[in-house]
């Protein structure tokens, strides 16, 4: 079990922010939040979680002896300036979508504040069904971050390797992933630009039986989170670019997420073709 005692900081509980948080909860750990600037779901969820508001970023790092942030890859470096600011001390996860290098400016950044660095990378869903999605973890520190995760919805794992181990792991996969669904939604915009997309689900029909359903939930299951992943995709080109591969691949996918970014909160997805006139750039029908 993990210390009752302790009292950890979380930046920001969003959606997935929020499965981390219940498995912090469930390990023991009283858990601060900040809900200034923060929308009204993720007051509701920070409510229903029980977490407390710590009021400002000062008192949160002054409380918490450990800090977890789970933001939108484009803010990672803001949350880490934010808190090295208050001088916090304590152990920082970067928890983000970011690329290795990345995750070294993040890990000098709060260090030069006094913290100590752990690296953090969640794959798999935001549904807090447990065992649904891990929290992989690298660098000195990990082995004590992992403890907060033996009860709640996210396994923790630690990897071996350097610091960044992490978020290289989560580049990797989400590069696939997110990248992989990416290019099914262009496949299907093509294929209805140039007038051949009953076609080409028959031929799929035929030959490779599981992509009908897979293009569709690439556009049910990743429309209203678009707008996350493009930052996430600009970092995977990051990764790709420190290790001399391609950068277009997750370039062009960053692309194709911020064509459907208005999607955002909206209540139900779109259709496929309200997505695939977003992608090709044409007013819905």
């Amino acid at each position: 079990m993990a210390d009752t005692q302790m009292v950890t900081g979380l930046l920001h509980p969003g959606e997935m922010g929020s499965a981390v948080g219940a498995s912090l909860v469930a390990g023991g750990a009283r858990v601060l939040w900040i809900s200034a600037g923060r929308g009204a779901q993720s007051r509701e969820r920070a409510e229903g979680l029980g977490l407390e508001d710590a009021g400002t970023m000062a008192e949160l790092a002054r409380r918490a002896k450990i800090v977890l942030s789970v933001a939108p890859p484009h803010a990672a470096m803001d949350v880490a300036r934010a808190v090295a600011a208050v001088r916090f001390t304590g152990v920082f996860v970067d928890a983000n979508a970011i690329a290795p290098e990345t995750t070294r400016e993040v890990a000098r950044i709060v260090e030069g504040g006094g913290a100590r660095f752990v690296d953090g990378g969640i794959i798999g869903p935001a549904n807090r069904k447990p065992g649904a999605a891990r929290i992989y973890l690298s660098g000195p520190g990990a082995g004590e971050v992992a403890k907060l995760f033996v009860n709640g919805p996210i396994n923790a794992i630690t990897l071996d390797g350097p610091v960044s181990a992490a978020s290289a792991l989560k580049m990797c996969y989400g590069g696939w992933n997110k990248g992989m669904q990416a290019m099914l939604m262009a496949i299907r915009a093509l294929a209805m630009a140039e007038g051949v997309d009953e076609a080409l689900l028959a031929e799929w029909r035929k030959s490779l039986p599981e992509m009908p359903a897979r293009s569709e939930r690439s556009v049910n299951d990743n429309s209203r989170k678009a707008w996350r992943f493009v930052g996430e995709m600009e970092e995977n080109a990051r990764a790709f670019a420190q290790a001399g591969l391609p950068t277009g691949f997750h370039e062009a996918a960053g692309d194709i997420y911020r064509r459907l970014a208005a999607y955002k909160d909206t209540p139900t997805p779109p259709t496929m073709e309200e997505a695939l006139a977003a992608l090709l750039k044409r007013p819905g029908r």
